[in-house]
């Protein structure tokens, strides 16, 4: 019987986790496409925004599913796998992050295109496209210029929709301290757009957390 426990379809929250449990115990291959699939994107964002390259974050995305295989005799089924993967992604965005600072890349060239930051809309002309435009490349910027904690913690929340508890797992800090970083985070955001965004023909939205788009 307990053989036969993890051919049995799970509810879609354990999925992830019962995927990983047969990478781990099975080497399956099926099992770990599934992880792939399912989290390439996400994974691949991240690591984009953290370092503000997207071709990077395509490299590092890819590194992040062969260290996941690698390592998969490390994965522990009693934690949440996704907290597993975005603990071992960021690992990978910090490292590359120190590369830089070695190599005195104090500046970070703007690659981006439509799978950078940039969201589907339907907007209904070009000026509006335009502005849209103009005001990503502002936040991406801004965002850029935060420290390696506040960015984290911004990215996981508003771009990957993290609850604070989970973020407070992948970063292994008190939730506490994730709302405070978030705070000081958006309030840097906040004071470094505010004069990059004056000038754009478009109405500002209410709040600084809404700029992030």
């Amino acid at each position: 019987m307990a053989a036969n426990l993890f051919s049995w379809p799970l509810p879609v929250s354990s999925s992830d986790e019962q995927a990983m449990w047969r990478v781990r115990t099975e080497d399956d291959p099926q099992a770990f496409a599934q992880l792939v699939g399912r989290w390439q994107r996400p994974i691949q964002n991240l690591c984009a925004r953290m370092t503000g390259d997207p071709h990077r974050g395509e490299d590092l995305a890819q590194e992040t599913f062969a260290r996941l295989f690698s390592r998969r005799r490390s994965y522990e089924p009693r934690g949440r796998f996704s907290t597993f993967l975005w603990r071992m992604a960021l690992n990978l965005c910090y490292d590359e992050l120190r590369k830089r600072k070695r190599r005195d890349e104090h500046s970070i060239e703007d690659h981006w295109n439509d799978d950078g930051f940039e969201l589907e809309t339907d907007e209904p002309g070009p000026d509006h496209s335009l502005v849209r435009q103009e005001q990503a490349e502002a936040v991406r910027q801004a965002l850029l210029e935060l420290a390696d904690p506040y960015r984290a913690v911004v990215v996981l929340r508003h771009y990957e929709g993290l609850k604070f508890r989970e973020i407070a797992e992948v970063l292994g800090i008190p939730e506490g301290t994730v709302k405070s970083r978030m705070a000081e985070g958006l309030s840097q955001l906040g004071r470094r757009l505010h004069p990059l965004v004056s000038d754009l023909p478009a109405p500002r939205p209410h709040t600084h957390e809404r700029l992030l788009i």
